[in-house]
């Protein structure tokens, strides 16, 4: 297996991810990829010390922006919902936000 801290890129702090967390203890990350969900639940695991129940992928599109006439387009990225298992230990990244 890879590395785990080139798996996850770093976490998604949004309103929306905060709120899953408090609800359902899933978390958001952007990861790599070429990452896959047994990757990403080993990386997760390994980084945190904390224990996975499930993992979902997104593959996000990145979106075309224009400046003046020049076009371009942002990369395209993944997205993993990382769900923590019950009893788990919390992430502390996330407990002061």
């Amino acid at each position: 297996m890879r590395d785990p801290y080139t798996i996850i890129i770093r976490p998604l702090l949004t309103e929306k991810n905060l709120i899953a967390k408090d609800r359902t203890n899933t978390l958001a990350f952007k990861v790599d990829k070429r990452a896959n969900k047994i990757e990403i639940a080993y990386a997760v695991e390994k980084v945190f010390s904390t224990k996975v129940e499930d993992v979902r992928v997104v593959n996000v599109l990145g979106k075309n922006k224009r400046v003046g006439r020049s076009e371009g387009k942002r990369p395209d990225w993944k997205k993993a919902y990382v769900k923590l298992a019950k009893g788990a230990k919390p992430i502390e990244y996330f407990e002061g936000v």
